[in-house]
């Protein structure tokens, strides 16, 4: 896929698009799962596109009964419940029981459902999954709905569907468009009297990170517990993929030049103690370091994320906080940006009700009544239509986003990586444990380099193998 095809194509028809909603100063909120239960409305007739509006098609036999999980943080949570409800009020008969999990417990839930042939009816793709579902036969081929016209992708970005085909079936239609970004606290950096700028380099970033650490007592956080997505984006700059196929794509000599910013940054004390996670959930935006923790020592200045999780962070952050965002550091941050599909919503093959599931898919990215509810929290909108009216609903903060990646990002990016495959989760479990062992001085960055060179190819070789 052309990363500067699929910008090609959106910007002109998403003029504006952005995917949050208003920045600033919050309070932490409980996250929790949540199920919805059944709301009586008026039954519609079936799926049709008028005035940029797709109404939600009724059922066929009157009832049914789907779930639907994904992963994401409170913010998500609450407008994906609502637009649920939505859904149920327009079909008198279906009920949607929706399921959300933070970001690791996701996917630990998903393989153990998937081992008992008892996936949800409906779930959020990450590109980096795609792979692993299709080879196992686990998803349903959404082209006969296209063909039927139950799926309406008339609006949507063609590229934005290659994304989502594997071995010529289209298995994962695509939710939005996002691109990695750096998450900071300006009200820290304007105290440690640093200005933070776009496309800055490993060295530059190091720098600003002693700067503050010394002037404030905040550290920073280099994806701790979650840093094969980290390891890939540097190594795009040395024209390397980290997961190639059955073994590791980089050098041990990449590698070490990686582990030893880890090293560094423990060694001199800018870099979070490994000892903050060990009780909060890595990967919940409520729990970051950034806008989780009473004091400085426990807390970062950043964090490394995605930029549709922007909206997430300024909802949660403390009183004082002013969330701003850039790039990843890199060595060469032109060849290491990208923009990605942020995720996707795939069917299960093995749904009792394929048909209703995917009028509820059909719903939830062409509706614009659904939309004016999600609000492309999950990135830039992929149906133009939608996007074009989401645009127009939004606030000066909420056009940070799009301003970020298409207007800095885009400009100095290259083609994203092909998914990861099958094998990559166990190998990123090797990453992430030798990442631990070097943050805790158990290890060196070089043994660090040589043993996931060895036990992550072995990892990837052996599901390569079956």
């Amino acid at each position: 896929m052309k990363t500067k095809r699929i910008l090609a194509a959106t910007a002109a028809a998403m003029l504006g698009a952005a995917s949050l909603a208003g920045c600033g100063s919050g309070s932490n909120s409980a996250t929790t799962g949540a199920s919805t239960s059944a709301a009586s409305g008026t039954t519609t007739t079936a799926a049709a596109t008028t005035s940029g509006t797709t109404k939600a098609a009724s059922s066929g036999s009157g009832s049914a009964a789907l779930t639907f999980d994904w992963w994401g943080n409170q913010t998500r949570n609450d407008r994906t419940q609502k637009a649920i409800e939505l859904y149920q009020q327009q079909n008198s008969g279906i009920t949607i029981d929706g399921q959300f999990s933070q970001w690791a417990d996701y996917w630990q839930k998903l393989a153990t459902a998937s081992a008992g042939g008892q996936l949800p009816d409906l779930m959020q793709m990450d590109y980096q999954y795609i792979n692993q579902y299709t080879n196992g036969d686990l998803l349903l081929d959404l082209t006969p709905y296209i063909e039927n016209g139950t799926l309406d992708t008339s609006k949507w970005n063609q590229d934005m569907i290659q994304a989502g085909t594997v071995d010529g079936k289209f298995v994962a239609a695509c939710l939005g468009i996002n691109t990695p970004a750096l998450v900071y606290n300006k009200a820290v950096t304007d105290q440690a009297g640093v200005t933070i700028k776009d496309n800055m380099t490993i060295d530059e970033f190091i720098e600003v990170s002693k700067t503050i650490t010394e002037k404030t007592g905040y550290k920073a956080n280099l994806m701790y517990g979650s840093c094969h997505e980290l390891f890939n984006y540097w190594l795009r700059s040395d024209g390397a993929i980290l997961f190639q196929n059955d073994k590791i794509g980089a050098t041990e000599e990449q590698l070490t030049k990686y582990f030893k910013v880890y090293e560094q940054g423990i060694d001199e004390g800018w870099l979070l103690d490994p000892g903050v996670f060990a009780d909060i959930s890595i990967g919940s935006v409520e729990q970051d370091p950034m806008v989780y923790g009473s004091s400085p020592e426990t807390m970062s200045w950043e964090a490394l994320c995605w930029s549709n999780q922007y909206t997430a962070f300024c909802n949660t952050a403390k009183e004082g906080q002013d969330l701003q965002m850039t790039t990843w550091p890199s060595p060469d941050p032109k060849k290491s940006d990208f923009l990605k599909p942020s995720q996707f919503l795939s069917i299960a093959k093995t749904t009792a009700n394929p048909d209703e599931a995917v009028k509820f898919l059909n719903y939830f990215i062409n509706s614009t009544d659904c939309n004016d509810i999600l609000l492309g929290e999950r990135g830039v909108p992929v149906n133009s239509d939608v996007a074009d009216k989401v645009k127009g609903q939004l606030t000066e903060n909420d056009q940070k986003i799009y301003d970020f990646v298409y207007n800095v990002v885009e400009p100095n990016s290259s083609v994203i990586n092909p998914p990861y495959p099958d094998g990559f989760s166990e190998a990123s479990k090797v990453l992430n444990n030798l990442q631990e062992e070097l943050c805790y001085k158990q290890i060196t960055s070089a043994d660090a380099a040589s043993q996931f060179v060895s036990q992550g190819s072995a990892a990837l070789a052996a599901k390569a193998a079956g």
